[in-house]
């Protein structure tokens, strides 16, 4: 597939039934084709009357980002899943997608976000928040949400998104100087902010799957099967509805770790979910400082090219909250 860089592509079908509005998005990121490639097949099944939707309105759209697509690469000019909302006087590429990205979101009700990772290691989902009336991340759906991931096939969960980022964010603006702020837009309080963060402010709820590794060959089967699974499990279509799993693995994210020097360098090339142990080293700033693990937990997105200024890691630990599988 080839897009304009001038449009966003979006395939909607409406079933003569009452039901859900679902958004199933891929490519958010250039060169996270596995999600893409699961909705080409579930596009395919749907043109040739294998599949049919009967309930509610499903709109999918496989390539989020198409200049990121056309450049191979995981932004055109900046990351379209940081800093999400319209704006009215776009800056960049991505400013521009997220004037027609918002309102497609806000116009449904559940979102799926299929993704990948840079470093090996299985595939998981990202939740919400609990339910809860606060400043950051107010949410009413946190059972649907559960119940929805539940579904999707990933074993490991995490949760704790947005509070560990603006936890972050205030990190780097204590660290930032007055004049550079205007130009790091990671200082921004919303920067955190994506799309399923965005889904939720609108009143839906959403879940991010990380689908595998980039290049894993497996990674657009499994985008694939949780497409189906979604279906069939919010009515959309005939099919039997897929049971939640019985055993996971939920995890929390308690911190985020910026790159600070492009000669920050991890003590080995690590995956996420990684183990460490309280005192293991990490890596080693450019000055020799060692960055430690501060509790016994693992790695989440280790990025060893990440841009200085911006998450180079994150840590997770255990998480003690209770799903609802219904």
């Amino acid at each position: 597939m080839n897009p304009s860089t001038h449009s966003l592509a979006s395939h909607t079908f409406h079933g003569l039934e009452a039901g859900p509005r679902l958004i199933v998005l891929g490519a958010v990121h250039g060169n996270e084709i596995g999600g893409t490639r699961g909705i080409e097949r579930v596009l395919d099944e749907l043109a040739r009357g294998d599949l049919v939707i009967v309930r509610g309105t499903v709109t999918f759209v496989p390539i989020t980002n198409p200049l990121a697509w056309t450049l191979k690469r995981r932004a055109g000019d900046r990351n379209l899943n940081r800093n999400l909302r319209p704006v009215a006087e776009p800056q960049d590429y991505e400013d521009r997608i997220a004037n027609v990205l918002c309102p497609l979101l806000a116009a449904h009700d559940v979102l799926l976000d299929l993704h990948s990772f840079h470093t090996g290691g299985e595939p998981f989902a990202m939740l919400g928040p609990q339910d809860n009336d606060g400043t950051l991340e107010a949410f009413s759906h946190a059972a649907a949400e559960e119940a929805l991931a539940l579904r999707l096939g990933a074993r490991r969960l995490v949760e704790g998104w947005l509070d560990t980022y603006a936890t972050g964010v205030r990190k780097r603006l204590a660290r930032t100087a007055p004049t550079e702020r205007a130009h790091l837009l990671s200082t921004d309080p919303d920067y955190g902010i994506g799309t399923t963060e965005y889904m939720r402010r609108m009143g839906g709820y959403a879940v991010t799957l990380e689908c595998g590794q980039h290049d894993d060959p497996a990674a657009p089967e499994f985008a694939w099967r949780a497409i189906r699974n979604t279906l069939a499990h919010l009515r959309l279509v005939e099919a039997p509805a897929p049971a939640a799993r019985d055993s996971f693995e939920l995890l929390r994210l308690t911190e985020v770790v910026d790159r600070l020097h492009p000669d920050d360098e991890f003590a080995r090339a690590w995956c996420s979910f990684d183990p460490v142990s309280a005192g293991d080293a990490i890596g080693t700033r450019h000055d020799g400082t060692p960055v430690i693990a501060p509790q016994d937990g693992y790695i989440v997105f280790p990025n060893p090219t990440s841009t200085p200024g911006n998450e180079w890691f994150y840590f997770a630990q255990r998480s003690t909250r209770a799903l609802h599988r219904n």
